[in-house]
């Protein structure tokens, strides 16, 4: 009983330092600036240290022994792969932002290039309007586009964006092609919001899912107690008689 006391003692100790490293300093004050501070790179080095730390100790000081210490090698190894494959969650929130708002954004764009602007005018007039990191990589892209970079270059670049890949792509096609770009981006702007659609009905569709499980945990223990029980003790008390 001490070890277990001991083990998540540990781990309980482990895991708040984990907690307390993985928080941004000032992440509970109202943030001004673009982007959320994350934290610094020692830090990221270190909660998976901790994390592989921490269940290691519960692991071993659990099972006890040479399994206990063979099996708390192997969870301390999976635990700190696994803490350093997770996204970190400023990074998810930016991922997040870009996704959402890259429909409405290829939609303005879609409506500048129709009333006859330049991708370059297009995308700082929509980058005027926009906020959060949708913003900042406008900014960057008219940026590049006003220094004289060869726009096949920029849109060779934008298409290797893990999240505004589709856009440089659509963008690389149409300039290789000769294609109206605005057709293009009014093209591309009918796919976003079909596929938005679709990913909204397609999570819509995976709740009744998700919730079968807990709704079954919920319900089976009385479905037992309340039918099986009552059924099989009345059987057994007919079969008991003389």
């Amino acid at each position: 009983m001490t070890g277990i006391v001991l083990a998540a003692t540990l781990a309980a100790v482990l895991a708040a330092a984990a907690v307390l490293l993985s928080t941004p300093p000032g992440a509970a004050l109202p943030a001004r600036s673009r982007d959320a501070p994350g934290p610094s790179p020692d830090r990221k080095r270190l909660l998976p240290v901790l994390a592989g730390a921490g269940a290691m100790l519960a692991v071993t000081l659990f099972i006890g022994g040479p399994v206990g210490l063979g099996m708390g090698a192997v969870a301390a190894v999976g635990s700190h792969l696994a803490v350093r494959r997770m996204e970190p969650p400023a990074a998810r929130r930016r991922r997040e932002a870009l996704v959402a708002g890259l429909p409405h954004v290829v939609d303005l764009l879609a409506a500048c290039l129709a009333a006859g602007q330049s991708p370059g005018t297009a995308i700082d007039e929509v980058a005027a309007v926009v906020t959060g990191p949708l913003r900042d990589e406008l900014a960057a892209v008219s940026a590049r586009l006003r220094l004289g970079v060869d726009p096949v270059t920029v849109w060779r670049e934008l298409s290797r964006h893990p999240e505004l890949g589709v856009w440089g792509r659509c963008m690389l096609r149409a300039a290789d092609s000769g294609a109206s770009v605005a057709d293009a981006m009014a093209r591309l702007a009918e796919d976003l919001r079909l596929s938005a659609r679709a990913a909204v009905e397609a999570r819509a569709r995976a709740v009744g899912v998700r919730a079968a499980l807990p709704l079954g945990a919920c319900l089976l223990p009385a479905f037992v107690l309340l039918g099986v029980v009552p059924l099989v003790a009345g059987s057994l008390s007919v079969l008991s008689l003389p």
